[in-house]
């Protein structure tokens, strides 16, 4: 009767059986669209992984592969520069790590503060040097730390102290390190510190002013509990990028002097790009990733949420 007034068709209704039949296919939609990303990231992350393990559990003998077991782990145990590059990693992790964080946490706190003018233009310029290439600034750092006519030991030279060998001398070299991880890193940890920082309620910050509390009681009772999150989040993102750092040492110094700054990144490069001992790389590799992961677990129990 309708269709006879209106000149058009009505739609057909749907039959019992259509529903049932388009249910299959919303249902594997959502498994469609995430498929590119899945086999994405099952080709370039997962088979390596997998690959990697397979590697570290052969030795390569004559341009073949010969299946060791886990020689290679045990290799490890007994391996001094191993274990000189893993000191030399802790210490740069012990170190250098806390130090920027509690520049990162000073700066970030400066930068959110509205006594400063300018804010936008000094949060710009300690964000720069995360965007320097880690080359270009390894490179830039080797010029400025040079015995001979480094900038540094220029300035020096004007107060008419002797020139510090920046780069040759091992306990030098070690510091040079922490300098330019630390210049490279600080405005990074320091952008998502302030980011956290200015989600802080400043209702808190009000009634601790009414409660008498002064700036350095409403640092330690508001601000630092209010940053722990971000405080969490930096302490594992530096680590994991410490306990990897490889562009720093192998631009700045190659390893040495004498291994004081061969790091277990340069390490697992020269045995792999090197020497070709791809196995041993990939064990080296596997050692450290274990590493991260207890360093990990250790810091979420420590600087976790309590429940």
């Amino acid at each position: 009767m309708t269709a006879t007034l209106t000149g058009r068709t009505a739609p057909a209704a749907p039959s019992r059986g259509a529903a049932p039949r388009s249910r299959p296919r919303r249902r594997v939609a959502p498994y469609l669209f995430v498929l590119p990303a899945l086999l994405l990231f099952a080709a370039f992350k997962i088979y390596p992984i997998g690959r990697s393990f397979v590697i570290s559990l052969h030795k390569t003998v004559g341009g073949t592969e010969r299946f060791v077991g886990v020689d290679n782990y045990t290799r490890l145990l007994g391996d001094p520069l191993f274990w000189t590059a893993l000191k030399n990693t802790s210490v740069i992790l012990a170190v250098q790590v806390p130090l920027m964080l509690a520049l990162a946490t000073g700066l970030a706190v400066a930068l959110n503060s509205t006594l400063l003018r300018g804010r936008a233009v000094f949060r710009l310029g300690f964000f720069l040097p995360m965007v320097t290439g880690l080359v270009a600034y390894g490179i830039l750092f080797s010029v400025l730390l040079s015995k001979d006519y480094g900038l540094l030991n220029w300035l020096l030279d004007l107060f008419g102290a002797d020139p510090v060998p920046w780069l040759t001398d091992p306990l030098w070299a070690k510091a040079s390190l922490g300098l330019a991880l630390t210049w490279h890193y600080t405005g990074y940890n320091a952008v998502i510190l302030l980011a956290r920082l200015q989600a802080v309620p400043a209702e808190l910050y009000d009634a601790a002013a009414v409660d008498g509390a002064g700036a350095w009681t409403s640092f330690r009772h508001v601000t630092l509990p209010g940053l722990r999150p971000a405080l969490l989040l930096t302490t594992v993102l530096s680590t994991i990028g410490t306990l990897q750092v490889f562009d720093e040492p192998y631009v700045l110094t190659g390893g040495g002097p004498d291994n004081a700054t061969l790091t277990i990144g340069v390490y697992l490069y020269q045995n792999a790009f090197k020497y070709f001992d791809f196995g041993y790389a990939s064990a080296i590799a596997y050692a450290l990733a274990v590493l991260i992961g207890i360093l990990g677990m250790i810091q979420f129990r420590l600087l976790g949420e309590k429940p």
